[in-house]
């Protein structure tokens, strides 16, 4: 059984993306996906949130977390923002996706609730918006009031 889980929010942030390309989070899998929280970089720092869903009666908690912006199987969950023509941004040269990682966030943080924050680099190696799985950042914090 899935629930909302009211107490927990996840935030993603995009330090620096490269300016005037369209990032959305990806809500829904496969073909059938809407874009949500579409936002246009200026250069400065992007945010996205959501409140994921939880499975009840899971004691792991990359098996718990799912819902339609939670991906991939139970021990490798994963958020994709998508970015450029993938985010629907007809006229950009990018067409590129995010993969952030779920990895690292526990049953104690789960069931603490309130807000996980995770910052990414928003600029890749070549200078154009970072793509594939995110592997220099941090991990999930709880997020500073």
């Amino acid at each position: 059984m899935r629930r909302e889980h009211a107490g927990l929010t996840l935030r993603i942030i995009v330090e620096a993306p490269p300016p005037g390309v369209d990032y959305a989070l990806q809500e829904g899998s496969g073909s059938v996906y809407e874009l949500a929280q579409k936002q246009r970089s200026e250069g400065r720092d992007l945010t996205f949130e959501f409140a994921p869903a939880i499975r009840d009666g899971v004691s792991d908690a990359m098996a718990a977390l799912s819902g339609p912006h939670v991906h991939g199987p139970p021990r490798q969950r994963f958020v994709y923002l998508d970015i450029g023509t993938c985010a629907g941004q007809a006229d950009s040269c990018w067409s590129r996706r995010l993969k952030v990682p779920l990895e690292g966030i526990t049953m104690k943080m789960v069931a603490a609730g309130g807000v996980l924050e995770a910052r990414v680099p928003g600029t890749g190696r070549d200078g154009g918006p970072n793509c594939a799985t995110v592997k220099e950042f941090e991990g999930w914090k709880p997020a500073k009031k």
